[in-house]
């Protein structure tokens, strides 16, 4: 626990060691019984510098739970066509049971068009309409990497989330749609705001639970938070500094919201746990693939 008076911190970087502790040891139980290994491939159109490094982050992180990665590095012209036919290929590889298309794409190739041709059972991202479908009627199928890890991380604080107010601040595809999702599965009261909402202040200052998810560095505010909220921030924005030195920050003002029962910091929160549960997912597709639906 934090010290009287503060936030208890959720530390992301210790939680993704254990989800990948979890992972390295299921990856070791399947090579034991003969099982294959499970294979991700990761796709990186262009050069762009962040995808470079997460893609790099990916990589390394599978090497170090024992999942074979399979890298596939286009140039920043490659079609669309020439996309699909690799993608095409990808899915009936059976050695391959999770593939990750980093976005952005450039300008020229429809994201959707691509992430829609991925084989469901191989998205591991979670991004896929058919997985989308099943997220939202609670049947199954590969959950989107940032939720599930928001998930794990509430799981530490509190046991049961029934009947909790949760607040949702953004209502992405990728994150504030799907985890307003997984909260409902739960049982918890879900409010989803966006930049349209009116009141977010006073919206906020209900929640027995804040995720943040807009984007928008330092939004939510001590004011915001009633004492004892547990607050996720999953927002991180780059912001210069005197001397021309990078700040990462996240939506939420930390320092100003120690009177929460437990917060997670900017960077060491949800980032490493995102990693995770992509390297989770891999291994779930390939138990899946030995006759299992996902």
């Amino acid at each position: 626990m934090g010290e009287p008076g503060l936030a208890q911190l959720i530390d992301g970087r210790a939680l993704a060691r254990q989800l990948d502790e979890e992972t390295r040891k299921g990856v070791s139980d399947r090579v034991a019984l003969g099982l294959a290994v499970p294979g991700l491939a990761v796709v990186l159109v262009g050069q762009d510098p962040a995808s470079e490094v997460y893609v790099a982050h990916k990589i390394k992180a599978c090497a170090r739970v024992g999942i074979t990665s399979y890298e596939h590095r286009l140039p920043a012209e490659t079609s669309q066509d020439a996309l699909l036919t690799l993608i095409a290929r990808l899915n009936i590889d059976s050695t391959v049971h999770g593939i990750l298309v980093q976005v952005p794409l450039p300008a020229h190739i429809d994201a959707a068009v691509i992430l829609g041709a991925i084989n469901p059972a191989k998205d591991v991202d979670g991004f896929h309409p058919v997985n989308v479908g099943r997220l939202s009627t609670g049947t199954g199928g590969l959950v989107p990497c940032t939720p599930l890890g928001v998930m794990r991380m509430l799981d530490t604080i509190v046991d049961d989330l029934t009947g909790m107010n949760a607040v949702v601040i953004g209502k992405s595809n990728i994150v504030g749609k799907p985890i307003a999702m997984l909260l409902l599965e739960r049982e918890a009261t879900v409010t989803v705001t966006h930049i349209e909402t009116r009141g977010l202040p006073e919206i906020a200052r209900q929640a027995d639970i804040i995720i943040a998810a807009a984007g928008a560095p330092r939004l939510v505010r001590g004011f915001w938070v009633k004492e004892g909220a547990i607050l996720i921030d999953v927002g991180i924005t780059r912001l210069a500094r005197d001397g021309g030195r990078e700040q990462l920050v996240g939506d939420i003002a930390f320092d100003e919201v120690q009177h929460a029962k437990a917060v997670t910091p900017v960077p060491g929160g949800v980032g490493p746990m995102t990693i995770a549960c992509l390297l989770s997912n891999t291994l779930k597709a390939a138990q899946n693939a030995e006759g299992q639906l996902p």
